[in-house]
């Protein structure tokens, strides 16, 4: 994240990353017209908090959180905060959002049964993925085969499978298969490095900029 934002000449005020550098730290943050967090989930609801504290906006790409949304959300539209967040910042990914809705739609229309896969390395905490999450909820949102998703093989045919692997240094690879009869076809997307989730997370910083409110990627790819 820092090597490509200064590549792209914005200046990094300040860096944090424990508790002590909070308390040490504070003031240089509020000099800050962004911050980024891409950190744990059982740090990212407290980094969010001290930022409205701030009045700093934030761009959120961590993960494993969803539980605080409505809480967090609440309190940003209370008080004119600022945060951007998304399960997944790459680019590709986010094109992949938009034709995963397209092909649930047709897989209902036309008899494909749907599943998911994804694959991530061994140190990511959450399982399913915040991505993998989040094409889920997109498929039962507009798929009504499907009442609810699961990581665990399912009893019966409305539950959609996600299968979930933890290997080596995988940076992600997310696909939903859709499988008739007659055929089969899988849409997919895999992250060769960081470099995309950097660029998506800094076009979100930029366009947070003095703007209040709560957004996500379609608010940025509408702009």
């Amino acid at each position: 994240m820092e090597k490509a934002a200064l590549a792209q000449h914005h200046e990094i005020v300040v860096t944090i990353d424990n508790p002590t550098e909070w308390e040490e730290r504070c003031e240089q943050l509020k000099q800050a017209e962004v911050a980024i967090d891409f950190s744990q989930p059982d740090q990212v609801v407290s980094n969010i908090n001290r930022c409205f504290d701030l009045h700093v906006p934030i761009v959120v790409g961590t993960t494993g959180w969803q539980g605080h949304f409505e809480a967090i959300k609440s309190r940003c539209l209370r008080e004119g905060q600022s945060l951007f967040h998304a399960p997944n910042f790459s680019i590709g990914m986010n094109i992949m959002f938009l034709l995963n809705k397209q092909l649930a739609r047709f897989a209902m229309k036309y008899g494909y049964q749907l599943s998911m896969a994804e694959t991530h390395h061994i140190h990511k905490l959450d399982k399913p993925s915040g991505t993998a999450v989040k094409l889920a909820n997109d498929i039962l949102a507009v798929n009504q085969d499907y009442d609810r998703w699961s990581i665990e093989t399912p009893a019966d045919s409305h539950t959609l499978y996600i299968d979930v692997k933890r290997e080596g240094e995988v940076n992600g690879i997310h696909s939903v298969t859709a499988r008739s009869t007659a055929d089969q076809l899988v849409l997919s997307h895999e992250a060769f490095n960081r470099q995309g989730f950097a660029l998506g997370a800094l076009a979100a910083a930029q366009f947070l900029i003095g703007k209040a409110g709560c957004f996500g990627m379609e608010d940025l790819f509408s702009e």
